[in-house]
């Protein structure tokens, strides 16, 4: 079981590592962008801890099969829980509200006749080299060659002033490049428009060009810009001139025949040609009839309204001319392959591409590369922005690619996705040294054209509410999922950038694709837009639940990874726990987050998800069911300790989460005999929260948890797992329906039964 078996620093050291690097641990997730993905080591690791009888770490690294049985994931996301769960042989049942959610899941399961679809990939771009590939090419400003790639376009966002309408550079700041992965800091010269490589990136000195003093602030600050010819201030933006206009300032690009004796990268300010083939493609988008480029309004929305504010109001204005003319020539490439599979492998591969492939992607002045639309989990509409080549660059000696955000990258990552699907591995880390651990026998696909003949099973997708599910009663061996954490990613509202592409690509999903949009009414995030708050949310997840309590066997684990900064947050889990009839019976720490990812990096936030396990029946340790918050700060101190002895090192925010998860549960096993579900949903919610407030909260906590030490790194993670020693003369185990309070004195081994 997952409460004895699930070995806390085992997994959080591989979760941890799998975070930072997640595509080189499971590949699968390339397939096309999803939010917030949970480690699928984290889901591998309670599979096996629920379903066999043998250590974790033995486990781990070896072929298992759990054929026969079913598991449910009521909200598919990315769909880790399935995936993982589906190549343990397991029979799964998904559902997502969201199209693309569904859709992304689909494509990840479904089996590809792979040289099928490369065959057939390689083909498009070949086919998009004839067609375009003169608009992705620059004069190399070292060797004169003319046939240089153009890794990346650096635009800049421009407006006319309001008074003599001078057009106005909206530069931040001056720096296009640091000395982070180039020799030296290269600088914009606000005068003439050259480059200049400079080695202090606070007083760069003059420009090599002009002599000017060179500037590392930009004259673009908080909305506000100088003219630089009549010294009028100008404010920015302004929706009612409609989308914003932009100046083409910069090009990296890459020059195979000077790669191997040039140090660094390769930059230049764009010369006449570069311009002038700026101006073909916007002359030949201009003459080409659009079948695939979608007309779609942008809905207003939580995060949708930035864009309206910067009088974006179609999709089809967040791209350029030359962006537009590639991707209608991709989709009707697309359009005519036969193959149903190969052709929606391709339809979703363009609808990956879109990311990298608009005007609101940004430059990384450190990494020297693009940073995709989403990035940080919204639509952030900065001033500089950065547009990859729309083919990709791949080297002739290598077969690399060179830079990001291309056709070439995007064929690249899905191929290794679905190779991965037919052969699954594993990364163990030993003594410093990594080892790729292939595990034989364990494969990812739903089997109806693949070479497994033999062991087919059932895969069942449903793009419909989990509410609405017709689960049959005692169906389901667990529910394993990763349900929407309240108000943090507005989903729907970023994915209608992609959806509003593929829906014309696809005509094998009729229903999935028959809305406008991917927003749904019960969807479950906080959106002021739409009116839905806490109560929608605690509503909306303890109908889903319910459902699902009822569909799984007795004693079957609903397991789910949370976490919130808020604890109010944490409410509406209690209430859906309870109102399902189930009861919590583990709060376990794991990694699900990378500390650097950019939209969580420098905020305080957790890195720690708690993994809640709720059962109808089963089994916990007496220990865990306390009454004093010094016996909570306790278990918060010793999930620290695993956490540490698996090369984590909590922060603040990962012991407030930690501690948060404790409290949950409490609250959970102390109201469970008088809960009421049919009582008004905020008198529920309110019920959680005053109890949390007589017990008391983090504050108190925080105060009785000792000092933080560093982990021993060096020590095996075997030795550091709880040992199963009995703590007194019998395995005492008491009902959940015997009531009695249990005092904070009571020895701590013992365990507590649910049935």
């Amino acid at each position: 079981m997952i409460e004895k078996d699930f070995d806390i620093s085992f997994i959080a050291d591989l979760a941890l590592r799998e975070k930072q690097i997640q595509q080189n641990y499971r590949p699968i997730i390339a397939v096309h962008k999803w939010f917030a993905r949970r480690p699928g080591t984290l889901f591998r690791g309670l599979l096996l801890s629920e379903f066999l009888d043998k250590p974790l770490q033995e486990a781990f690294y070896s072929a298992n099969s759990l054929q026969g049985l079913k598991i449910g994931d009521p909200f598919m996301g990315g769909g880790t829980p399935l995936i993982e769960a589906n190549r343990l042989g397991c029979d799964t049942s998904g559902f997502d509200i969201n199209p693309m959610a569904y859709w992304i899941v689909k494509q990840e399961i479904e089996h590809l006749d792979l040289p099928s679809y490369v065959k057939a990939a390689n083909s498009l771009r070949g086919q998009l080299e004839k067609e375009i590939g003169d608009l992705y090419r620059t004069r190399c400003v070292f060797c004169n060659n003319q046939e240089a790639h153009v890794k990346y376009f650096l635009w800049v966002k421009t407006i006319a002033c309001r008074t003599c309408s001078t057009s106005i550079d909206l530069f931040p700041g001056y720096l296009v490049a640091s000395d982070a992965r180039h020799p030296k800091n290269i600088f914009l010269c606000h005068k003439c428009g050259q480059l200049t490589e400079t080695i202090d990136r606070r007083s760069p000195g003059a420009c090599q060009h002009c002599g000017a003093l060179l500037s590392v602030e930009g004259p673009a600050k908080r909305s506000h810009c100088q003219c630089p010819d009549c010294g009028t201030t100008n404010t920015f933006p302004n929706k009612t001139l409609g989308p914003p206009r932009h100046r083409l300032f910069a090009l990296e690009f890459y020059c195979p025949f000077c790669k191997g004796h040039h140090s660094g990268r390769f930059f230049k300010v764009p010369d006449s040609e570069d311009v002038a083939k700026t101006r073909q493609a916007e002359e030949r988008w201009s003459k080409t009839r659009s079948r695939y480029v979608p007309d779609d309004k942008i809905p207003t929305g939580d995060e949708t309204n930035r864009l309206h504010r910067w009088g974006y109001n179609h999709y089809r204005e967040m791209f350029n001319s030359r962006q537009l003319l590639g991707l209608e020539l991709s989709a009707r490439l697309i359009a005519q392959t036969t193959n149903d599979r190969v052709r929606n492998s391709l339809a979703t591969n363009l609808s990956d591409l879109l990311r990298y492939q608009n005007m609101l992607c940004r430059y990384d002045t450190m990494a020297l590369k693009s940073l995709d639309i989403f990035s940080v989990h919204g639509f952030p509409v900065g001033l500089i922005h950065c547009k990859s080549n729309f083919l990709g660059i791949v080297q002739e000696h290598s077969g690399l690619c060179v830079g990001s955000g291309g056709w070439a990258n995007i064929i690249e990552k899905f191929r290794k996705a679905k190779a991965y699907c037919d052969s699954p591995f594993e990364i163990r880390h030993h003594q410093g040294k990594k080892e790729i651990v292939a595990i034989k026998g364990e494969w990812i696909g739903d089997n109806p054209n693949g070479q497994h003949q033999s062991g087919r099973r059932s895969v069942e997708l449903h793009c419909d509410d989990a509410a609405q599910a017709a689960l049959a009663p005692a169906s389901l061996d667990a529910v394993l999922t990763d349900p929407p954490y309240f108000g943090n990613v507005q989903y729907a509202e970023l994915m209608d950038f992609c959806y509003v592409w593929l829906r014309r690509l696809i005509h094998t999903e009729p229903e999935a694709f028959a809305n406008l949009s991917t927003r749904h009414p019960q969807e479950l995030t906080g959106n002021e837009d739409m009116g839905r708050g806490i109560d929608h949310f605690a509503q909306g997840l303890s109908a889903v639940f319910q459902k699902m309590a009822i569909a799984l066997k007795p004693g079957a684990p609903l397991a789910f990874t949370y976490h919130h900064n808020d604890i109010a947050a944490y409410y509406p889990i209690a209430v859906a726990i309870l109102d399902a009839g189930l009861t919590c019976s583990a709060s376990l720490p794991c990694p699900a987050e990378m500390g650097a990812s950019i939209h969580i990096n420098n905020t305080g936030s957790s890195i720690i998800d708690t993994v809640f396990v709720c059962r109808s029946t089963g089994t916990l340790p007496r220990k865990s069911i306390v009454d004093s918050l010094d016996n909570v700060a306790q278990l918060v101190a010793e999930d620290l300790a695993k956490l540490r002895s698996g090369n984590v090192k909590p922060t603040a925010g990962d012991m407030r989460c930690i501690a948060y998860g404790h409290l949950i549960r409490l609250a959970i096993w102390n109201l469970r005999t008088t809960w009421d579900k049919n009582f008004d949903i905020n008198k529920r919610l309110s019920t959680v929260a005053a109890w949390i407030l007589r017990f008391g909260g983090w504050p108190d906590i925080e105060k009785r948890l000792p000092k933080p030490v560093k982990s021993n790194h060096n020590a095996p993670l075997y030795a550091v797992c709880e040992d199963r020693k009995h703590y007194g003369a019998t395995y005492e185990e008491i009902s959940f329906f015997d009531f009695v309070r249990l005092p904070h004195t009571e020895t701590a081994g013992t365990r507590i039964a649910l049935c």
